[in-house]
């Protein structure tokens, strides 16, 4: 089964409309942020997560790490998923499912070591998905994504073969190396920002490279 493909940081209604032509099988909403590309205001992600057909899948891309701020979060933007880029550290995963039947949740992982492995395993019975990505929570400026770097894929691979729920791959994923990517990983869904952009816009011509390279396999 091909994977699925999630087009992130959306600028724009325009940008979103045009990741759903070429057939996203879900969007990216990216929130404030330490670091990193692509932020939006609260009310355009809502403006764009109102529009997303219900086939396809409004990612709300947030930073906070308690659950009741994710939740006062979800509320005011309406996302059908939440993509959390950071750890917990108050409140559970249960608390956000109770106040929020029927969001999707998604933890992201920052794969740099054996940890991440442990980490993905982890938190893998209590969400919906994992999304592995290249960040780093180490430091003094946390990096949570959209740095268009590759990571580890041996890793990503296990974790992939480990885990108990689908897992979406990102981090330096471009119409070149995204056929290869797939190949090594096999994750459920590939994730792409930067790899996708010109300028911070999203570039149709690239757009349409990543989705012929991903359609193209077996």
């Amino acid at each position: 089964m091909k994977p699925r493909v999630k087009i992130c940081c959306m600028g724009s209604l325009e940008e979103a409309q045009l990741a759903v032509s070429y057939g996203a099988n879900a969007v990216g909403l990216v929130s404030e942020m330490p670091s990193g590309p692509g932020v939006i205001s609260d009310e355009l992600a809502r403006e764009i997560a109102a529009y997303v057909p219900p086939a396809v899948a409004s990612f709300l891309l947030t930073s906070r790490q308690s659950a009741a701020s994710i939740i006062e979060h979800q509320r005011l933007v309406r996302a059908n998923t939440l993509q959390i880029v950071d750890r917990l550290t108050d409140g559970t995963y249960k608390d956000l499912r109770e106040a929020l039947p029927g969001i999707a949740l998604v933890q992201v992982i920052h794969v740099q070591d054996e940890e991440s492995l442990e980490e993905a395993l982890r938190v893998a019975g209590e969400v919906d998905a994992i999304l592995l990505d290249s960040g780093n929570q180490r430091l003094a400026v946390k990096e949570l994504g959209g740095t268009g770097r590759t990571h580890d894929w041996t890793i990503s691979r296990r974790i992939v073969e480990r885990a108990s729920v689908p897992v979406f791959l990102a981090g330096g994923l471009k119409p070149e190396n995204v056929r290869e990517a797939i190949e090594q990983v096999r994750p459920f869904g590939v994730d792409v920002c930067s790899g996708v952009r010109t300028g911070g816009k999203l570039d149709e011509r690239k757009l349409a490279a990543f989705f012929e390279q991903v359609t193209s396999l077996s």
